[in-house]
């Protein structure tokens, strides 16, 4: 049980996040300024062209002011939009049309690398700058400026290097991979022989251990999710639900919310698909080399009820961590006691911003306190802060079958 003192304390501190929003907004104004300095700019080199006067250094001179404007604009767009949403509030972008692949697992890992790859660009427009200009650049200022150059590329690379997201992929990869195939008792052992009867020679291939198979280790962990059936992105008929982007659920099919540890929820009416589309996202995160446990909300909820009767739940929460996907299906078609929203409310809150978790439901969350009571705001606040919100309007594809067919 949490203390109420500490809880609120940590809400107080983690309130604060706001006093950041007045810098990003500060920021805004100085895009607005780069924006007066670009066209400023642009006006100065049609009016030297028209003139007669541009010589080919200065147009390229010119041109490549231009460029830096721009990349420097682009960098301020990146830590305005990336910055707010990593560090501040989460933007609800989800479903627009223009939002930036980029957005969809920015973490603040991602944002420094990122910008670090930025200034690098920005770095080299003014190296080539100096190039161009050569003439009236000292060997000194070149020198210097391919020094300060070669410094931003090497720290990018020692960033990137460092950064979480590859070498937590890599781990993942590693952790979820099935144990090698024990060598035949007969084989040599490479600390020594097995005092055993003499064995005939064998080539050399019989010492090499077996090879994993990517494709039934990707079908082993499909059997193991617990799929009611198995479902593809391909076989969703994409024409029915009236309101439906596309676009997001291409790019959740790459299975990169995994990685990212994103949350994905699908709203919408009985019959619409939202449980195929769960399963589906399931079946491309096994074959993308994670763990996935599915089951329905009150599968759910008996399992973790289970758990606490035996005094075992944070054992039980912490041996899901080993799943970096869980799918918790039909949430609120049968609401939930006080007891039973709490556990929900902890099995959230304990993957929160650590693994990803894939929910459907038949109501918005705004609802989601018929189903949850008072635990559903803190529940639903941790869920969507990284989350992609998909909303499926429509009539059941079910019953349009079972009418189509009874017609007939």
């Amino acid at each position: 049980m949490q203390n109420p003192t500490t809880t609120t304390l940590g809400y107080a501190l983690f309130a604060t996040r706001w006093l950041q929003a007045p810098l990003y907004f500060g920021l805004v104004a100085a895009q607005g300024v780069y924006v007066y300095k670009f066209f400023k700019e642009l006006w100065a080199l049609i009016l030297t062209c028209v003139s007669g006067h541009a010589t080919e250094t200065y147009v390229m001179l010119a041109v490549l002011k231009l460029v830096d404007v721009v990349m420097i604009a682009n960098l301020l767009i990146m830590v305005i939009v990336g910055g707010y949403e990593t560090f501040v509030s989460r933007i609800g972008l989800q479903g627009h049309r223009d939002q930036p692949e980029w957005l969809s697992h920015v973490n603040s890992n991602v944002l420094k690398v990122k910008l670090a790859t930025a200034i690098v660009g920005i770095s080299s427009v003014h190296l080539l700058q100096m190039f161009v200009d050569v003439h009236h650049t000292s060997r000194h200022a070149l020198m210097w400026g391919t020094v300060i150059h070669m410094a931003f590329i090497a720290s990018a690379a020692i960033l990137a290097y460092m950064s979480g997201p590859m070498v937590a992929h890599t781990d993942r990869g590693h952790a979820d991979r099935a144990p090698a195939a024990p060598a035949p008792a007969q084989a040599p052992d490479h600390g020594g022989r097995r005092h055993t009867e003499p064995e005939s020679p064998r080539p050399p291939a019989a010492t090499v251990p077996p090879q994993p198979d990517p494709v039934a280790e990707a079908e082993a962990r499909i059997r193991a999710a617990g799929f009611p059936a198995r479902k593809v992105l391909e076989e969703f008929d994409q024409q029915h639900p009236r309101g439906f982007d596309r676009e997001v659920l291409a790019r959740l099919g790459k299975a990169d919310f995994v990685d990212a540890r994103r949350n994905v929820v699908f709203v919408g009416p009985p019959g619409t698909g939202k449980t195929h589309l769960a399963v589906a996202l399931g079946v491309r995160a096994c074959q993308a080399g994670h763990r996935v446990l599915f089951a329905t909300a009150a599968e759910w909820a008996a399992r973790l009820a289970g758990a606490r009767a035996a005094g075992r739940l944070d054992a039980e929460l912490a041996a899901l961590d080993d799943h970096p996907l869980l799918i918790v299906d039909e949430v609120g078609y049968t609401p939930c006691d006080a007891a039973t929203a709490g556990l929900f409310f902890q099995l959230v809150a304990h993957r929160y911003e650590r693994a990803s978790l894939i929910l459907t439901s038949d109501r918005p969350l705004g609802r989601w306190d018929e189903v949850f009571g008072p635990s559903a705001p803190a529940l639903t606040d941790r869920l969507a802060h990284h989350a992609e919100i998909v909303r499926l309007d429509g009539d059941s594809y079910r019953t349009r079958r079972a009418t189509s067919a009874w017609a007939d």
